[in-house]
């Protein structure tokens, strides 16, 4: 019953079906669908990864998420990775984040990897994870006397 593959109505390609219970496909991987005619009114927090074609007002901690179209969150986003094409107002902390063209975004982003296709477009600041640049705006380095062509902190050019 589970495993035929039906079209999907986006598309028309067809789309694996869950396999077994709860969503587990093989391999023992789970998922969430939050279809378009769901509103959630409060946080909503997964182990597992979503994906959210309806409105969440409230934050939204998982995994992995990906946001439809359609999709309106009115809160904090925070997962490992990110694909979003809807509409978010709050701010974005995910590792991998892909924003794609439909995608309408109020809020800081802070991520480690950021890919924005054209045409999505991000009203905040953005912040790159793990970018801790050690001070280094007073450093004291002699190499003159190895390398003639190096300046020193004294030189003058002029």
């Amino acid at each position: 019953m589970f495993s035929k593959s039906k079209p999907s109505p986006e598309t028309g390609q067809p789309v694996a079906a869950p396999q077994g219970r709860n969503g587990v496909r093989g391999g023992g991987h789970t998922f969430s669908v939050i279809a378009s005619d769901v509103e959630i009114t409060g946080n909503l927090s997964a182990k597992v990864d979503l994906h959210i074609d309806g409105k969440i007002n409230g934050d939204v901690t998982c995994g992995s998420i990906v946001q439809g179209e359609g999709s309106v969150i009115s809160g904090k986003v925070v997962a490992e990775t990110a694909r979003l094409s809807g509409k978010v107002d709050g701010s974005i902390e995910a590792g991998d984040l892909v924003i794609e063209a439909s995608a309408r975004i109020s809020g800081d982003v802070v991520y480690q990897s950021l890919t924005i296709a054209p045409g999505g477009m991000v009203e905040g600041k953005f912040k790159h994870r793990g970018s801790n640049v050690p001070n280094i705006t007073k450093a004291t380095i002699d190499i003159s006397k190895t390398d003639p062509l190096i300046l020193g902190a004294d030189a003058k050019v002029g």
